[in-house]
């Protein structure tokens, strides 16, 4: 690529995107053969993918969507809120095999559990043309199960000459059991797991353990721990707190964590501003029902 430096700004984030409907307000989680009545329900766009890029595009980075979404009813209620959210959507394929795609979330005392569908496959047919677009910097693959479905996906965006991410997402089967997750993360330049991904990819269960063994296989590890903060460590460590504030919802909290932090590394590549930017971006989304920032959703 010939552009210059400051001409490439737009990050291209890569996953499947999901219709989330969140449940809050319950008394009690579900059992078997029993009803329970939530307090609140939000439906909004979902995945890691979507609510990266919508955080970003509030932080005023350009920044595009490459996902795939279905055909159905469900999958085109999200398009008001696709269209409202900033998002460059130029790179978005449409196909009825995508979906529906729906995610439900049941919110009890900051405690989550999720149901979702996944439908087709994950591989963009616009992933080529997106990587090799004008102004793209930066790829940020939302799920390790999307890199598996594309596990050529990196080596092409190093070869257009971006800097690429990753946040695993937590999916049991892929992180316990596949053992080439981290020949499959070659070339990544910042890991973004939470502690939990972390220690399960590790086998180590303290929080040294864990970034001892992760800074084996990646130049940058920023390793998010919930309400104790966030610590980065690359060619120097450092932490940084949560902020207090009254938690609605964590649903998407981690990704929104990551558009801060990816927001001010590729402004300033300092660690201390990148931290504090994802802390405040995460601390943003926890307030609300939903990930993605509040001012950009529909109803």
């Amino acid at each position: 690529m010939n552009e210059t430096a400051s001409a490439r700004n737009k990050v291209l984030c890569l996953g499947r995107t999901y219709c989330d409907i969140i449940f809050t307000g319950l008394p009690e989680m579900p059992m078997l053969g029993r009803e329970r009545f939530a307090d609140g329900v939000t439906i909004t766009a979902g995945g890691g993918a979507y609510i990266t890029a919508a955080h970003l595009a509030s932080l005023g980075r350009p920044t595009a969507l490459l996902t795939r979404l279905g055909t159905d009813p469900l999958s085109h209620s999200l398009d008001p809120e696709f269209e409202a959210s900033g998002i460059d959507l130029s790179f978005v394929e449409r196909s009825n095999d995508a979906g529906p795609q729906p995610t439900v979330a049941l919110i009890k005392d900051g405690e989550r559990a999720f149901v979702s569908r996944r439908a087709g496959v994950s591989r963009p047919a616009t992933l080529e043309q997106a990587l090799a677009a004008p102004g793209i910097r930066h790829l940020h693959i939302a799920e390790f199960a999307t890199l598996k479905d594309s596990p050529d996906v990196v080596a092409m965006a190093r070869d257009q000459g971006l800097t690429v991410s990753l946040d695993p997402s937590w999916d049991d089967h892929l992180i316990r059991t596949d053992s080439g997750f981290f020949e499959a993360c070659r070339g990544i330049d910042v890991f973004l797991p939470n502690l939990e991904e972390g220690q399960a990819l590790t086998g180590e269960r303290s929080l040294e353990g864990v970034l001892s063994v992760l800074r084996e296989h990646f130049p940058l590890v920023v390793l998010k721990l919930g309400d104790q903060g966030a610590v980065a460590a690359g060619s120097e460590r450092l932490s940084a707190n949560a902020l207090a504030v009254d938690v609605v919802d964590t649903t998407g909290a981690g990704d929104a964590f990551n558009a801060g932090f990816l927001h001010a590394w590729l402004q300033t590549c300092d660690l201390r501003e990148s931290l504090e930017s994802g802390i405040k971006s995460g601390a943003l989304s926890v307030q609300s029902a939903g990930g993605a920032p509040r001012m950009r959703r529909s109803g």
